[in-house]
């Protein structure tokens, strides 16, 4: 059966899931990661992509996902057609990794940057990566080199961070500096591993 063990962890954009699951890994957490599903379905499904959007979108056999992120975050439609297209496979792949981690035993974490948004994955507990929305923004843009405008637009793709937060099981704060978010991680671990 799988997610019987699972944990979600979730957050907006930029707030520094990542570096939380590295943490996590490091505590010796299994962590199944959303992100890299969704990118080797969306190089799998690069003549799909092709046909939806435009075979400018392609580069050398890939998905040119720059190009493809403009194109989304400021086109609902287009959107709407590629999480039509990827939703379930990564779906799929997700709960069939879950299965896996389940005959393990033991706590492990799915990363789904829109665990809230999509409502497709049963886990009881959330873990939400937290950083104010500004903080975020500058994030984007410093990490992206995406304008106000665009950045504004991914974020306004996402349901507001302290939605999130309110509906959390547990908040790992990321306003600070690295030291502080690696306390946040290590307490969460703690009550993760006794919960269990």
């Amino acid at each position: 059966m799988a997610y019987e063990y699972a944990i979600a962890l979730t957050g907006g954009i930029a707030s520094g899931k990542s570096t939380v699951c590295n943490l996590l890994r490091l505590y010796g957490l299994r962590i199944i990661d959303a992100d890299a599903i969704a990118r080797q379905m969306l190089d799998n499904e690069s003549d799909a992509i092709s046909k939806l959007f435009g075979k400018e979108y392609i580069v050398d056999g890939k998905v040119d996902r720059k190009a493809l992120g403009r194109l989304i975050f400021s086109d609902k439609d287009a959107r709407k057609k590629l999480e039509e297209l990827l939703h379930p496979k990564i779906r799929a792949e997700i709960e069939r990794q879950s299965e896996e981690q389940d005959r393990l035993k033991g706590p492990y974490i799915v990363d789904i940057p829109l665990f809230f948004e999509t409502g497709n994955y049963p886990i009881e507990k959330v873990i939400v990566v937290y950083a104010p929305r500004e903080i975020q923004k500058r994030r984007l843009i410093d990490r992206e080199g995406l304008s106000d405008e665009e950045a504004e637009a991914r974020l306004n793709a996402q349901i507001d961070i302290e939605e999130k937060k309110k509906l959390a099981t547990w908040v790992i704060d990321n306003s600070k500096n690295l030291k502080h978010l690696q306390q946040e991680t290590e307490q969460i671990f703690n009550k993760i591993t006794k919960y269990r």
